[in-house]
This record gives C-alpha cells, sequence and structure tokens, in this order.
C-alpha cells in the first residue's frame, strides 16, 4: 500500500485526496454464506480478507485481497457506507462483554453484509460457519425490516434471513 502505483490505479477518491500516511489495519475474513435452509447454515465460504485503510484517526477506504498462486494480494480498493459502518460496528462490538472473533459475512442473496462476531476465539478465521449463539451486526445499509446495527444471535436471525431468501412461488403458473 505504500506504493504510489497501488493507490493511484485504486481510482478510489478518499485514498487519491488522503493526506498523510495510510495503512491497512483490523483484517477481517470475508465469507460468503453460500446455502441457506430453514435447519441452518449449509455452506460458508472464505473469499479474501478485507481491511479498512486509516488515514489520520479514520477509515477513509478499504482492501480486500483475493488467493493467488503467489499467496493473498490486494485485489480492489472501494469506499462507501459499508466502510464507515464497518468501522461503527467494531467500536459497537468493543463493548460485549464477551470476546469474539471478529469476521464478515455476505448474504449475497439478500444484498446484504454482517459483522460476524464468532465466538470462538481460538478457530481458524478461515473455516467454518455461524453457530448458532454467534452474532451478526447488519452493516448500513441493511435490507427492508432489518435494522443495521443491532446486534442479532444467529439462532435468532437465521429464520428472518432464510424467509427473506426464499424464492417467491407464484400462486399459479401463468397462461
Amino acid at each position: 500500500l505504500s506504493s504510489p502505483t497501488a493507490v493511484r490505479e485504486a481510482r478510489t477518491p478518499s485514498l487519491l485526496r488522503a493526506q498523510g500516511p495510510t495503512t491497512p489495519e483490523l483484517p477481517l475474513p470475508v465469507h460468503v454464506l453460500e446455502r441457506l435452509t430453514p435447519e441452518g447454515v449449509t455452506a460458508t465460504r472464505l473469499t479474501g480478507w478485507r481491511f479498512l485503510i486509516r488515514c489520520g484517526d479514520r477509515a477513509v477506504a478499504a482492501a480486500e485481497t483475493v488467493l493467488t498462486p503467489d499467496g493473498w494480494a490486494f485485489s480492489r480498493f472501494f469506499e462507501g457506507p459499508y466502510v464507515t459502518s464497518t468501522e461503527r460496528a467494531l467500536r459497537q462490538a468493543e463493548s460485549v462483554p464477551q470476546a469474539y472473533q471478529p469476521r464478515l459475512l455476505s448474504v449475497p442473496g439478500l444484498y446484504m453484509l454482517t459483522l460476524w462476531l464468532h465466538g470462538d476465539t481460538a478457530a481458524d478465521a478461515a473455516a467454518g460457519h455461524p453457530a448458532a449463539t454467534d452474532l451478526l451486526v447488519p452493516l448500513a445499509p441493511a435490507p427492508p425490516g432489518i435494522a443495521a446495527h443491532l446486534p442479532h444471535r444467529v439462532a435468532d436471525l437465521l429464520p428472518v434471513l432464510t424467509h427473506r431468501a426464499a424464492p417467491t412461488r407464484l400462486l399459479r403458473s401463468p397462461v
């Protein structure tokens, strides 16, 4: 990230305007929820790592990595509401009395991103799926009817997500 080429090629206005050094912080594994059933989460997959890029006292952008034949490499830089929302959710998580391993969980079927607070702090951050007692904190913007920044136990939010992600069925076939 110290390379001016990397930041210039990012074409992210906040990185181009950054005054002073930028540093990647808070690497969070990004998991995608691939299948969701009424019985629970049946599959998640690690897609990369997301770093908040800090300039001064705030996050101004984020960078994601992907696995390449040579190892993990930065693949894209971006800004927008999920950057500040992630930073806010992480600050909120600091006040939770139990220790958690922070991760991000993407629910593509709902265009939703959550901060996933995994209860097993010794777990491999690249593996696993949400446990019933883990917390999910929807990031803003959240889907309609799901409050952003309100922590939910997986067991409580999962039925809502399952219902929302279920395909709608036609009452009868069109003629």
